[in-house]
């Protein structure tokens, strides 16, 4: 973890400043999963917490809630995670909205995230999700977001290595 943060350039405290400051939305059919994720932002300092339970609530939730970070279980069932992406960049209303999004899911197959970072996933976290990773990967889209918002663009997705 503190190498992540080091390569980043932060220092843990800015990094949980960071995380602190932030609006994130969790959308998993899971309750528990979302129960767990919600105490490990917590622990991290984040109060401003939504959660959804499918990805329908999950887009209202992204219009009224504005995130600044989606936490986005890859296999919801309502709409699916592909679907989900693609309604919250391109669909009415929400066509403007480029929250980096975190993909989270029991399956880490490669060929399964190189498809979820074409759909416009920023990050990957395998669950069950740790609290060093799921800081590293908030942090890496949050800072990539902020980056790009300097550019005036919306955040890409982080490169896979081949």
């Amino acid at each position: 973890m503190l190498a992540v943060v080091a390569e980043l350039g932060v220092s843990g405290t800015e990094n949980d400043h960071l995380i602190a400051r932030s609006k994130i939305l969790i959308i998993d059919d899971e309750y528990h999963a979302r129960k767990t994720i919600r105490a490990l932002l917590r622990a991290m300092g984040c109060t401003r917490i939504h959660e959804a339970h499918d990805g329908a609530s999950g887009l209202e939730a992204a219009c009224n809630f504005l995130p600044d970070v989606v936490l986005l279980h890859w296999e919801i069932p309502d709409i699916g995670g592909a679907e989900f992406v693609r309604r919250l960049r391109f669909d009415g209303a929400r066509r403007h909205s480029h929250p980096p999004i975190i993909m989270l899911s029991e399956h880490g197959e490669r060929a399964r995230v190189i498809d979820a970072m074409r759909h416009g996933v920023h990050e990957f976290l395998l669950k069950p999700v740790s609290h060093a990773a799921l800081q590293a990967r908030i942090h890496s889209a949050l800072v990539s977001s902020s980056d790009a918002a300097m550019r005036g663009k919306p955040a890409e997705p982080r490169k896979l290595a081949s």
